[in-house]
């Protein structure tokens, strides 16, 4: 071994060099990352790369036992900053030392280390924590659901903080490694790939990966006994559904559905270009529940999703978010509708290519059917509020402003945008106006008009989306069919075949404890 010496003279200068010549200098991080609906979601001061869960669940008792070791980097100087926490934090270490902890609010963990942290130096923290998931109540709601057989974290805006500690917003997203010890003959299922799996001494681990950046919300974790099902794409990826044992009546409707996931993805790549991710699948647990969320790579459906049969559009829906949401996410959940108006849209272009109906007809059939003073249409998608998040009109208003985008540009034009867009911002964030301007580079056209009518006008526009002369519309997604003029149609008597199917999956929105019009989508206005 070569041992390089030091002069300590020169040992005194570097240390100089790393320590701040003031205390002064740090402060604490902020308690929220900035959200203007949610103040206090998230927290400021640091940047998380990677999250590595290392987890241990006894479904009879729900008890959870954990510990989270985050790398970050600080993005100022800190004398302390907070995580996201309900369970009760046990032991805080901060770069292997010790660091002095508390609590305030529902789930802020505030953290003082030994030694102030400098910005731009990573740094690692690791925290012990343990209690029952299903006991944390936040502003009176929870993300976890306890089934007969186990336990299942899946909530929108937030779940993280019912089963690890994190900066909880999507504008935080990190990579995840988690590792799940359950008792033998019970499954733990989370996104991403399966690394390897193995039992002692009568509990089996599981060890999850997803190496692409996730947001807090989008990682989830399934605890039960399932029925798995898995394969490999065509381009190699690994695909893994699973089935609670006991879905009864909805068991064959589900996995009627949910097995075409890989078609689905795809079709999907056709649309938006290549899937993003290390992994497909989805899965469907014993949740009273009825709503489906777009988990990174591993979709969440309630069985309720398949009471009335098969529905192959929430799987549409959900996978559509991989690409818009999940890949490409909000920068802040003002900007719902780059996520929500494209996996509506989405549904509506699998109508098209099941021949059930295309685009502009569901269009014309949402706009018809809502008088212009139905509350529907003073939701503006754009920017719709906090109470209004997850409102039906983000979702087909949302998806109508599509159509005006498609009508304008014409098929090869908007396509371009669509599949460009993923591609552009891969794995990041963004608003809406980022997206309006995407659009107006890649067409060259001014369309500030276009999407104010649509998406930030609280009344109904004056007409339909309507296809302009020699525009291409209607026909298979892609497709440059020429359409006529249209002027003023008359309103539907009856809507598309698909729209059955499509309206079905309102219940994605419906949590039954919060909503409007009976549907709130995956997640809650809570704070």
């Amino acid at each position: 071994m070569h041992r390089r010496l030091i002069a300590p003279g020169a040992i005194a200068a570097s240390l100089l060099l790393a320590i701040p010549a003031s205390a002064a200098d740090f402060t604490p991080g902020a308690p929220g990352i900035g959200d203007p609906y949610y103040p206090a979601s998230g927290n400021g001061g640091y940047d998380v790369a990677h999250y590595d869960l290392r987890l241990k669940y006894q479904p009879s008792t729900d008890l959870l036992e954990g510990t989270a070791t985050i790398l970050a980097t600080p993005t100022q100087n800190l004398s302390r900053f907070n995580l996201d926490l309900g369970l009760r934090a046990l032991e805080v270490r901060v770069n292997g030392r010790k660091a002095s902890f508390t609590t305030s609010g529902a789930q802020e963990l505030e953290i003082t280390p030994a030694v102030p942290l400098p910005k731009d130096r990573p740094v690692s923290v690791v925290v012990r924590y343990a209690g029952k998931p299903s006991e944390v109540r936040i502003d009176g709601w929870t993300a976890w659901h306890r089934t007969p057989d186990g336990g299942v974290a899946a909530q929108q805006p937030e779940s993280a903080v019912w089963w690890f500690p994190s900066n909880d917003h999507p504008l935080d997203k990190a990579t995840f490694d988690v590792s799940v010890a359950v008792p033998d003959g019970t499954q733990a299922i989370s996104n991403g790939v399966l690394q390897s799996q193995s039992s002692r001494l009568g509990w089996t681990r599981y060890n999850w990966r997803s190496d692409k950046p996730q947001a807090t919300y989008l990682a989830t974790l399934a605890v039960g006994r399932f029925d798995v099902t898995t394969d490999t794409t065509a381009n190699g990826l690994p695909v893994v559904n699973a089935y609670s044992k006991d879905l009864g009546a909805n068991a064959g409707a589900a996995r009627a559905s949910v097995e075409r996931t890989v078609e689905v993805a795809e079709w999907l790549e056709e649309v938006f270009g290549p899937y993003p991710f290390n992994a497909l699948g989805g899965y469907v647990p014993n949740v009273r529940s009825g709503y489906a969320l777009e988990t990174q790579t591993r979709p969440f459906y309630s069985p309720r999703q398949f009471a009335n049969g098969s529905n192959v559009s929430v799987v549409v829906h959900e996978l559509a978010h991989q690409w818009y949401g999940d890949s490409v996410s909000v920068r802040n959940w003002r900007d719902i509708w780059i996520n929500e108006g494209f996996a509506r849209y989405s549904q509506w272009l699998w109508s098209e290519r099941e021949g059930e109906g295309t685009a502009q007809e569901l269009a014309d059939w949402v706009y018809a059917s809502r008088p212009a003073d139905d509350p529907f249409w003073k939701v503006r998608p754009g920017d719709p509020g906090a109470e209004n998040q997850f409102h039906t009109a983000v979702y087909d208003r949302g998806a109508l402003a599509l159509q005006a985008l498609r009508n304008e540009l014409g098929d090869p034009v908007f396509f371009r945008v669509l599949k460009g867009w993923p591609t552009e911002r891969a794995y990041g964030n963004a608003e809406v106006a980022d997206f309006v301007a995407y659009a107006e580079q890649v067409s060259g056209k001014r369309l500030g008009g276009l999407f104010d009518t649509w998406l930030y006008q609280p009344s109904k526009p004056e007409a339909p989306p309507a296809p302009a002369a020699g525009s291409g519309t209607a026909g298979k997604a892609g497709a440059a069919a020429a359409a006529p003029v249209r002027e003023a149609p008359a309103a539907p008597s009856s809507p598309p075949r698909s729209w059955s199917k499509i309206a079905a999956t309102n219940t994605i929105h419906d949590h039954g404890d919060h909503g409007h019009e009976g549907h709130g989508h995956e997640g809650h206005g809570h704070r």
